[in-house]
């Protein structure tokens, strides 16, 4: 599932085409990707002026995985990318190598060009809400989540963790406490960090807490500049792959050495999440 890292790369990927760009119609071809989804037999109804039709696009905002178009009068969509989830510029002549699971297409003239923006899901865990203000958003949305992972302090943190007895790993997958992190930057935080994922989120000494605010911002910057993490599915705006894979030191790489100390990483589960750490550099 893409992380804050990828939403913040793919919304610096697209500012500069959608900003100033006119939405001169919308099609929602799939209706059930409007949430929340429909009651009952029927597809929601929606206008596609709730979907920006018509309106200029004056800013994009990110809170933690989520992203918000905002036209200049204030209406404005937040897409949530789920697990498979794309959002993509297409220009006049360009095709999508699949075009199955487009469920909502924006046609724009941009300055920088007409074109098309598409919503594609196949798994259908993400989804779009539409808002007439940010207001709105942040009261029935936003104000949910905990502060953003990428700007986070060690006094903010610390308040954060406090009141929770769970594993500091399961606590910061919590989008309520801190917004933005998943698996991959969890496991790759607390090993910048050196905190094993196991150790009570309540239980934290001050300095460890200071080192772990540290880690996340780090861990989110890097990731922010090589693009994000693609896996499987994640592209940014224009279709592009991300690079932070490649320089992942503990997602994923259970039972290969450490970079720092060569002990072998080892693989847990915790609150249901894969989760890989080394069991020397992050003893408990």
């Amino acid at each position: 599932m893409p992380e804050l890292p990828e939403i913040e790369h793919l919304k610096r990927s697209l500012a500069p085409i959608l900003i100033g760009a006119d939405v001169r119609s919308v099609r929602l071809r799939r209706p059930d990707v409007l949430r929340p989804a429909p009651a009952g037999r029927g597809p929601r109804r929606t206008s596609g002026r709730a979907l920006l039709a018509g309106g200029r696009i004056d800013r994009l905002d990110r809170r933690g995985k989520q992203l918000a178009l905002i036209a200049d009068d204030g209406r404005l969509v937040c897409i949530h990318l789920g697990m498979s989830g794309e959002l993509r510029f297409l220009e006049p002549r360009e095709r999508l190598s699949d075009a199955r699971h487009v469920h909502c297409t924006w046609t724009i003239d941009s300055p920088r060009g007409p074109g098309r923006l598409v919503f594609r899901d196949p798994r259908r865990f993400g989804g779009l809400w539409t808002f007439p203000s940010a207001d709105e958003l942040d009261r029935q949305r936003w104000s949910g989540l905990g502060p953003d992972a990428l700007t986070i302090r060690a006094p903010v943190l610390a308040a954060r963790t406090a009141g929770t007895r769970r594993a500091i790993k399961s606590a910061l997958l919590d989008q309520r406490l801190i917004a933005g992190v998943g698996n991959i930057y969890a496991d790759e935080a607390l090993f910048g960090a050196r905190i094993h994922p196991l150790r009570r989120a309540d239980k934290l000494a001050r300095t460890e807490t200071g080192r772990l605010a540290s880690a996340l911002r780090g861990v989110m910057r890097c990731a922010v500049a090589a693009g994000g993490s693609t896996l499987r599915d994640y592209v940014d705006g224009r279709g592009r792959r991300g690079g932070f894979a490649l320089r992942h030191r503990v997602y994923g790489r259970a039972g290969e050495p450490c970079v720092r100390c060569r002990a072998p990483l080892i693989g847990i589960e915790v609150g249901g999440r894969t989760t890989v750490y080394c069991p020397s550099c992050q003893e408990v």
